[in-house]
Order: structure tokens, then sequence, then C-alpha cells
């Protein structure tokens, strides 16, 4: 497997143990997973059933402005 050499400051390094250390997990796992999670972003499993699951009435949509209303624009 790649490996890969960072740099970082002490304080930094401490924050970074630390939240490993709450995560029951290595350093060089903490690390690769958040790198992972930022270069490939991925929704939690069943995430697109929570569409239109809000029932609320004071969530509305507000009055939309029409194309008329719109700043002018400068066309290319």
């Amino acid at each position: 497997m790649p490996q890969i050499s960072l740099y970082i400051d002490e304080n930094t390094l401490r924050k970074i143990e630390n939240a490993a250390a709450r995560a029951h997990m290595s350093i060089s796992r903490w690390v690769a997973q958040q790198l992972k999670s930022k270069v490939e972003p991925v929704y939690p499993p069943r995430f697109e059933e929570l569409f239109g699951s809000i029932d609320d009435q004071a969530f509305v949509r507000p009055d939309q402005t029409g194309f008329d209303e719109d700043s002018p624009r400068v066309g290319l």
C-alpha cells in the first residue's frame, strides 16, 4: 500500500492524536479516512429517502420573484 508523509505543527498533531483516540483507531487510519472523505464524499445509506420527509407547516418555500424582477445581464 502506498505511504504518505505529512509535515504538521505540534498543536495539529495533538488534535489528530486526540481525534484518532476518540475514534478508537490508529492515527494513520484516522488520517486516511479523513482524506478519503474529502476526495470521495459519500452520503449515508438511504439518504435519498429523506427527500420530502419534512412534514411541518412552517417549512414552506418562500415566494419566488419572476425573471422580470431580475438584475439586468450583459450578453456575451
